[in-house]
């Protein structure tokens, strides 16, 4: 491993791999503190479970927009860099964020000021998401392309670990640490990553650049910006390239063409048309349009109460916050579990059937909800601990088996040459999806009238996810018939 890890660092360069690393793990460990925010809003600010969820939903959208960081920083170089300076931002927007709330109590205690501040932090986070993904597909085409497939393992490797890290260490904190302190904790990851933003250097550009559909990178050396390293190779997905319409590329050429003698705005301005036009041009195919519209319906359909399913476990089971973060490590597992399974048995199997089975699979999980809700664990010798380790662990590794086919499908089906910014708008689908789901449930606890201390229809609540959960598989028409994870 050791020698695996300096070898990366000699072909990359340290500093380069070091960020990347530290980027991934702070992503991973922001579970850290996000733990302490889902105490503050409930604690604190005394929030129902529906104000609660609406709070996180709307603080989280930003990642929703992924494909606006990514099309920016495409477009808009900051003094002739176009990764660096943005990475600078995001950090600096992270950093001012946490450090506020953990310096300003008046910010903490307030429902807006903590919404907006939560939701400037996730701006940051998903802005260097974005921009890091990027800097890691330019590393790998341009040092050798066989190894991108490394530089993604060990990025997935590091988010994996902060997770399980941040997850132990989030339920100690709540217990042994003051609120403050533990937003001013965090803090320290983004200063560290701030400060290695210094050490990495990247090569100034004379004008803006988008690699627009036609361009003729070579087709062994392209990798998606997002590209999982469980993912197919980029080769696969040249069997199905996609054509992009005559007209798009003739206006993109006489684009390019007048860059070169236009003004800054100008350039900016018609790099930003260049890049909006091609995104456009390929997801309105329905080979690409359909799939993506059953992910976000499978999303979407199925309301999330796991705001709920916390106020319930730490008022009801009284559950405390070092076991609720070794239950979140036991979901990082299933996650990595899930992973290892998808890849070594089911990956050859039809994605529509996977699908279907994970849905499934998903409903028989969620009626244990209402076996705990109504008690009837106890009656079988069943501890709610082991209800809730079991429930986290399973149900984490099953959600895989949706996500991986969705970043699986979603790299075959990027057209060559935009499949960084594209498949970014297939993740920000996706997250769009999540926080509406988010909203739908806590419009769904509001209506039901489950509060804090009054969770007389959670099982009515539970019941209807269950039945949601099936709404999905009436559309898996929409996925391609004989698609699986190895090719289209």
């Amino acid at each position: 491993m050791i020698r695996w890890i300096k070898q990366l660092g000699i072909i990359f360069g340290a500093s380069f791999l070091w960020l990347v690393c530290l980027i991934y793990f702070t992503q991973g460990f922001r579970s850290f503190v996000w733990t302490a925010v889902s105490y503050q809003l409930k604690d604190k600010l005394k929030l129902s479970p529906s104000s609660s969820q609406f709070v996180t939903s709307i603080s989280f959208f930003p990642w929703s927009l992924k494909p606006v960081y990514g099309i920016i920083s495409d477009c808009i170089p900051v003094n002739g860099r176009k990764r660096v300076p943005y990475l600078v931002i995001a950090t600096l927007l992270s950093l001012f964020s946490w450090a506020i709330l953990g310096l300003q109590e008046s910010s903490r205690d307030s429902q807006n000021q903590l919404m907006i501040f939560l939701l400037l932090q996730n701006l940051g986070s998903a802005m260097a998401d974005v921009v890091i993904d990027a800097m890691i597909a330019e590393a790998a085409r341009r040092e050798k392309a066989k190894y991108g497939g490394d530089l993604q393992s060990i990025s997935w490797m590091a988010m994996s670990l902060g997770g399980i890290f941040g997850s132990l260490f989030g339920g100690y904190a709540l217990t042994n640490l003051q609120m403050s302190n533990i937003f001013l904790l965090f803090s320290f990851l983004p200063t560290i990553q701030l400060l290695s933003c210094g050490f990495v250097t990247e090569t100034p550009i004379t004008s803006p650049d988008f690699l627009s559909i036609n361009d003729s990178s070579g087709p062994d050396e392209e990798r998606s910006s997002h590209e999982s390293p469980n993912k197919p190779p980029r080769a696969l997905v040249r069997k199905r390239s996609h054509k992009i319409s005559k007209k798009t590329i003739s206006d993109n050429v006489k684009d390019q063409m007048y860059l070169k003698d236009a003004s800054l705005p100008v350039q900016w301005f018609i790099s930003l048309k260049m890049a909006g036009c091609t995104l456009f041009e390929a997801f309105r195919k329905p080979i690409i349009l359909r799939p993506m519209a059953w992910f976000f319906i499978a999303q979407v359909t199925i309301p999330n109460l796991s705001t709920v399913k916390f106020y319930y476990q730490t008022e009801v089971l009284n559950l405390e916050p070092s076991f609720l973060g070794t239950a979140r490590v036991i979901g990082w597992m299933g996650l990595l579990l899930g992973t290892f399974i998808y890849n070594r048995f089911l990956k050859k199997i039809k994605l529509r059937k996977i699908l279907l089975l994970s849905h499934v699979t998903l409903s028989v999980l969620t009626l244990l909800d209402i076996v705990l809700v109504c008690r009837l664990n106890v009656s079988f010798g069943i501890s709610d601990e082991t209800m809730v380790l079991f429930g986290s662990g399973i149900s984490d590794a099953v959600h895989q088996f949706k996500v991986m086919p969705f970043l699986i499908l979603s790299g075959q089906l990027c057209p060559p040459g935009i499949e960084g910014t594209l498949f970014a708008l297939f993740m920000s689908i996706s997250n769009l999806g999540s926080t509406l789901s988010s909203v739908l449930g806590a419009g769904l606890a509001s209506i039901l009238d489950i509060s804090s201390g009054s969770f007389d229809n959670f099982t009515l609540g539970i019941g209807i996810q269950v039945i949601c959960t099936f709404i999905p598989i009436v559309f898996l028409f929409l996925i391609p018939k004989e698609a699986n994870g190895i090719t289209t």
